[in-house]
């Protein structure tokens, strides 16, 4: 499993914890970090095949038997209400979903069914759930769409989204909210931000970046370099979803139980900036070839994480070149 040093001393009993889209990047590192801090941890996934799902089960087979993974599809609404009340968990962080944002303009109906329908599935077994505490859930940074304003705060407006992946994860906070208000069902929804690291997303820029570099074939670098992501290492995002999974948020004096956090480094890196990092990590140079925008990208993301600072006391901040060279050094043992 990934190196977590033991967490089971955090003042909190034994509980159990249910994570969708476990053996995915994020979840997998989630459901590794819990396992060894002591949670029971049960897990769903339907493994699909956006990216090979060979990647998926070797980080299952990693987890060595840290979690029990079930494999359905969070977007049959029976099936994933029978497996919450079949494990009765006191937590459920909901990371399943169709991501990418290039591939929603080929793909949308994908991103209906595992985004829409799969989130509404998950909010209907939430509504039924006996002994539930609270439910945390992804969103993206990609809800933003063409800010200018920057950092992103968590109260910008949100209205104008510039691809369907965003769409959906706005849709997913607004229906979020809804459940909130109807059944009083409290809930954490996070706004990721390019997260990286090792047993990471092969479509992401930064594995496609460093396969091409050990090649020597050229990268494409869009928008003619000039753009700048706010990259998040996963270790502190999983840092952050255990904070928020060991406590009940306390919604006092508020309309509804719905709160949003940024996650991201607070700290956005040049596009040029985070390839010399990478060719550092990996001792070798890049092939640069230069491309205009993509539909759907946008120039910057920049989160501001005052809200999460003030509520759960982190702040992310491992620097680029030392998340990109444990990334690196993860790649090569995992050609």
């Amino acid at each position: 499993m990934p190196s977590y040093r033991l967490r089971a001393n955090k003042g909190y009993s034994v509980k159990t914890v249910l994570i969708t889209g476990a053996a995915g990047f994020i979840g997998f590192h989630t459901a590794a970090r819990l396992a060894q801090s002591g949670w029971r941890v049960i897990g769903a996934d339907n493994f699909n095949d956006y990216y090979d799902p060979a990647l998926k089960r070797a980080r299952v087979k990693e987890l060595d038997n840290a979690a029990v993974i079930h494999e359905i599809d969070i977007a049959d609404a029976d099936a994933f209400s029978e497996l919450v009340r079949d494990t009765a968990p006191e937590v459920i962080i909901h990371l399943a979903a169709q991501a990418g944002v290039r591939y929603s303009i080929d793909n949308p109906f994908a991103y209906a069914r595992s985004n829409l329908t799969g989130h509404l599935s998950v909010l209907e077994a939430c509504r039924h759930a006996k002994g539930l505490s609270h439910l945390i859930y992804a969103s993206s940074s990609s809800v933003y769409g063409g800010n200018t304003k920057t950092p992103f705060s968590e109260t910008d407006p949100v209205d104008a989204p510039v691809s369907l992946y965003a769409a959906t994860k706005r849709a997913d906070e607004l229906m979020s909210s809804t459940y909130a208000h109807l059944y009083g069902i409290k809930q954490l929804g996070l706004r990721f931000f390019t997260v990286y690291g090792p047993w990471g997303r092969p479509d992401m820029a930064y594995w496609t970046f460093t396969d091409k570099i050990l090649k020597g074939e050229p990268i494409p670098v869009y928008n003619h370099g000039d753009m700048r992501r706010d990259f998040t290492f996963v270790d502190d995002v999983t840092e952050a979803i255990e904070r928020m999974a060991a406590k009940a948020p306390d919604f006092t004096g508020e309309d509804r139980p719905h709160r949003l956090y940024n996650i991201g480094n607070h700290t956005p890196v040049p596009l040029m900036d985070f390839i010399a990092a990478l060719e550092t990590a990996l001792g070798k140079k890049a092939v640069i070839d230069m491309q205009p925008m993509q539909p759907g990208d946008v120039k910057e993301t920049y989160a501001d994480v005052t809200r999460l600072a003030a509520d759960y006391g982190f702040n992310p901040a491992t620097p680029i070149g030392d998340g990109l060279k444990r990334f690196a050094d993860w790649r090569r043992a995992h050609p």
